[in-house]
């Protein structure tokens, strides 16, 4: 697995990272089993960027 530094100072994380909001009640229903057995999998493969943010683009963008 390949790492990098998020921003300047930031954490060390893999390269690839893992989506989680499907293991969420979100999209319908999900199994339990299933997910926790992908986090155990992408774990076990050095994967350490855990993307668990709920929703995005609820707020209006300023610039």
């Amino acid at each position: 697995m390949q790492y990098r530094t998020l921003g300047a100072n930031g954490p060390r994380v893999s390269a690839i990272g893992l989506g989680c909001m499907g293991m969420s009640a979100f999209y319908g229903a999900h199994d339990d089993s299933t997910s926790i057995k992908t986090l155990h999998y992408a774990l076990d493969q050095g994967v350490t960027l855990l993307d668990t943010a709920d929703m995005y683009g609820l707020i209006p963008m300023k610039g």
